[in-house]
């Protein structure tokens, strides 16, 4: 299962980027939607329920604190309930975005991003607080919201601002401190209307596993569409280590990866989830096929994805 993050400060356009989102995207998936409610701002849960089918509102509290343990058990219920292709989660503007992306990892819901929008026009007025700082350090998907209504020098400024925060900001593993995300991207909208490629790749297992097979006989680099798609086979007598070498480097202009492993060293066939930065493996006891991955990304019909060697 996939899920995204939306997280940003109080006003910043989060409901209306999640609404037309989806509108534009996911008229064909069943999606489920979260929203984290905090003090006054439960209109945001009406909106939703008017336009979707299932809306889990969690009152008087924070999802990444206080509520983390009824936040997990509501999103069990309605995987049970409501059996969703993605989950959206809208946070509380007055929440950090990282909890929440482990409490989903700990269900086995695969991030495919944190989104954190910006008010482009109102940053200033609540850039101080420490939970905006965070709330950018611990996403890998920036979204600059409202450029609309600023001149083009002030989004410039605001950028490289941003920028600095999130270098300040990101989060890092306590134990290595290496950062948990290693890449991230900015855009820039209007209404929150993101551009296709980030919901690119966004597949069930029986998905790659069937783009796998309608490739497998045509060589090793194969493309789809217009590039934005590449498919990798790898040689049988991979160890894990080789593999994860090459997943701990990947190129900007990849932002996911999708696929499943055998390595000679793990028992168990692997799926591999990479999205802008972050990296997890699930375990699939029954896959017999070949080791694949596929990249999804800008420019790859140009580009050397990865070294087998």
């Amino acid at each position: 299962m996939h899920s995204f993050i939306i997280t940003g400060f109080l006003g910043t356009g989060k409901t209306t980027l999640l609404i037309n989102n989806i509108k534009k995207y996911f008229k064909d998936k069943k999606i489920a939607i979260v929203v984290n409610e905090f003090g006054e701002v439960g209109v945001d849960g009406q909106i939703l329920k008017n336009v979707y089918s299932e809306v889990l509102e969690i009152s008087e509290g924070c999802i990444c604190c206080k509520l983390s343990a009824e936040f997990e058990k509501g999103v069990k219920e309605i995987i049970k309930d409501y059996n969703p292709e993605i989950i959206f989660i809208e946070t509380s503007g007055t929440s950090e975005p990282f909890p929440i992306f482990l409490s989903l990892q700990n269900l086995g819901i695969s991030v495919e991003g944190i989104i954190c929008v910006i008010d482009a026009k109102n940053f200033n007025s609540y850039k101080d607080d420490a939970t905006a700082k965070y709330q950018i350090g611990g996403s890998n998907i920036i979204v600059l919201n409202k450029i609309d209504l600023i001149e083009e020098k002030q989004l410039e400024s605001l950028e490289k601002e941003v920028r600095e925060i999130k270098e300040k900001y990101n989060i890092k593993n306590i134990l290595t401190g290496e950062v948990i995300f290693k890449n991230y991207v900015i855009y820039k909208t209007k209404f929150g209307i993101l551009p296709k490629e980030i919901f690119d790749g966004i597949y069930k297992i029986d998905e790659i596993i069937k783009i796998a097979q309608e490739n497998v006989e045509t060589g090793v680099f194969q493309s789809k569409h217009n590039f934005s798609q590449r498919i990798i086979y790898l040689p049988d007598n991979f160890s894990f280590e080789d593999i994860d070498k090459i997943l701990s480097n990947i190129p900007n202009n990849i932002f996911r990866i999708k696929g499943i492993i055998k390595a000679k060293d793990v028992p168990t066939p692997l799926v591999v989830n990479y999205s802008f930065g972050d990296l997890s493996f699930s375990e699939l006891p029954s896959y017999e096929g070949k080791s694949f991955l596929v990249f999804i990304g800008s420019n790859l019909e140009t580009k050397n994805i990865i070294k087998l060697n």
